[in-house]
C-alpha cells in the first residue's frame, strides 16, 4: 500500500541553526590554529543575547566574541528591528578547559590507539532515489530554503521582504516498492518585513514562493523527479499568517537541536548525538560521517538500493563495539545483512584516528556543515582565511570528504559485483 513520508528543513537564520553555525565557526578557528584542539562548545541565542559554553583543550587563543559576531552578521541579522543584531547583541563566554578525565581516555602515546571521545551509536544512511543518495523529501526541503537564501542574499530586487528565519517541509507519496510517486504537500514559512495588510502580505509571499522558488527547485532535478511536481500539490505558505517576529527574538536557539535536519530527515535512524561544536575526536560527529561514507559508497556500488549502517563505541576504546547493516531487503548479493556487515568492517577501519585521517577531519571544514545538512553536500576543495589570533591564516581544505565515492571499486571487488 502506498504511503506518505515527510521531512523538514530550516534556514541558516533559524535560531537553532544560528547556534550551530557559531559553534562550528569556533571549531574551525580552533582547528585552523591548532589542529590538535579538543573542543565541545555549545551556543544559546535569544533576544539580544548569545551565551557560549563548553570545554576546550588547545594551544591557541581566540576572540570568541568577534567570531560569533561575524557569523551573526554573515547570516543577515544586521538590523536593530530584528531584536538580535550582530554589532549590539551581548555575548557571554563560559568556555573552560576540557576535563582531564575525558582527555586521558582519548589521547594515547600511539595516535592509532586514540580512544573514542564518548560511548554511543552512530548511523549512516543512503538511498538511490536522488543523485546525491539522499532521501527525496529532505533533499527538496533543503533546496527550497537554499533557493530562498540565495534570493535574499544575491538578488536584491526579488522578494525584497525576506528575513533570515525560515522553515520548509515536504511530504512525498511512495509506492509499495518505495519509489517516489508524487509530491503531496509543501510547507514553507519564511520570516518577512512588515508590509501592507496581513492578507496582502500572505498573498504576495504565497505567489512568490509558488511561482519563483518552486520552479527554480524543480529545474535542479532530473526529469523523473521533475514529473513529481503536479498541479495537485497542497501548499501551506506561512500558514499562521504574519511572520515578522522571528530568529532568536522569536524563539531561543540551541546548538544540536536540529539533528534530524542535519542528517536524513527521519529516514534510517539517528543515534541521538549532535554534530556542531564538536571536534572529530567526538565519534558523535566523526563516526556519523564515516557511516554515511560507507552507506553512500555501498549504494553507489550497486550493492543495494538503500542501506542503514550503524557503528557503536565505548568511551576511551578505539575498536568499535559492533557494526550493523540493514539493506531493507534490497541487497543485490546472496548474503545476509550480517555477512555484509562483517565484510564492510574488513573494508573500512572504524577506529576514531583512522576515521579522522581517512576523511581529513582535523581540518577547519565544519562551518559549511552547520546549515542545510551535513550529508548529501558537494565534495570540493576551497581556500579559507582565518583572521584571528593576531595573524591571518589561509588554508586549503577539502569539504564534505564523506560524500566522496572513492570506495565504490573496492566494494564491487569485495562483493563480486
Amino acid at each position: 500500500m502506498a504511503y506518505l513520508f515527510t521531512s523538514e528543513s530550516v534556514s541558516e537564520g533559524h535560531p537553532d541553526k544560528v547556534a550551530d553555525q557559531i559553534s562550528d565557526a569556533l571549531i574551525d578557528h580552533f582547528l585552523a590554529y591548532d589542529p590538535t584542539s579538543k573542543v565541545a562548545c555549545e551556543t544559546l541565542v535569544t533576544t539580544g543575547q548569545v551565551v557560549l559554553a563548553g570545554e576546550v583543550k588547545t594551544n591557541t587563543y581566540l576572540d570568541v566574541q568577534k567570531i560569533a559576531r561575524e557569523v551573526i552578521r554573515r547570516i543577515g541579522y544586521t538590523k536593530s528591528e530584528y531584536m538580535f543584531e550582530a554589532n549590539s547583541c551581548g555575548i557571554l563566554s563560559a568556555i573552560h578547559e576540557q576535563s582531564a578525565d575525558i582527555n586521558q581516555g582519548v589521547e594515547r602515546a600511539n595516535p592509532e590507539d586514540q580512544g573514542a571521545g564518548d560511548q554511543g551509536m552512530m548511523f549512516g544512511y543512503a538511498t538511490n532515489e536522488t543523485d546525491n543518495y539522499m532521501p527525496l523529501p529532505l533533499d527538496l526541503a533543503h533546496k527550497i530554503l537554499q533557493e530562498l537564501s540565495y534570493i535574499r542574499n544575491h538578488e536584491e530586487g526579488l522578494m525584497t521582504y525576506l528575513r533570515p528565519d525560515a522553515k520548509s517541509q515536504v511530504t512525498i507519496e511512495y509506492s509499495d516498492d518505495h519509489k517516489p510517486v508524487r509530491i503531496d504537500t509543501i510547507v514553507v514559512s519564511t520570516q518577512h518585513d512588515d508590509f501592507g495588510s496581513d492578507a496582502l502580505m500572505l498573498e504576495r509571499i504565497r505567489e512568490d514562493v509558488i511561482t519563483i522558488v518552486i520552479p527554480r527547485v524543480k529545474a535542479q532535478l532530473k526529469p523523473e523527479l521533475q514529473a513529481l511536481f503536479t498541479d495537485n500539490i497542497t501548499y501551506y505558505i506561512n500558514p499562521t499568517g504574519k511572520f515578522v517576529i522571528g530568529g532568536p527574538h522569536g524563539d531561543t536557539g540551541l546548538t544540536g537541536r536540529k539533528i534530524i535536519v542535519d542528517t536524513y530527515g527521519g529516514k534510517g535512524a539517528h543515534g541521538g548525538g549532535a554534530f556542531s561544536g564538536k571536534d572529530p575526536s567526538k565519534v558523535d560527529r566523526s563516526a556519523a560521517y564515516a557511516t554515511r561514507h560507507i552507506a553512500k559508497n555501498m549504494v553507489a556500488a550497486g550493492l543495494c538500493d538503500q542501506v542503514l549502517v550503524q557503528v557503536s563505541y565505548a568511551i576511551g576504546v578505539a575498536k568499535p563495539c559492533g557494526v550493523f547493516v540493514d539493506t531493507y531487503g534490497s541487497a543485490k548479493v546472496d548474503m545476509t545483512d550480517g555477512e555484509i556487515a562483517r565484510k564492510i568492517e574488513e573494508l573500512f577501519d572504524l577506529r576514531p584516528y583512522a576515521i579522522e585521517q581517512r576523511l581529513k577531519l582535523r581540518n577547519p571544514i565544519y562551518s559549511e556543515t552547520a546549515a542545510y545538512g551535513h550529508m548529501g553536500r558537494q565534495n570540493q576543495v576551497v581556500r579559507k582565511v582565518f583572521g584571528h589570533n593576531g595573524t591571518a591564516k589561509e588554508v586549503e581544505v577539502e569539504l564534505f570528504t564523506w560524500e566522496k565515492l572513492d570506495y565504490v571499486d573496492r566494494i564491487r571487488e569485495a562483493f563480486g559485483l
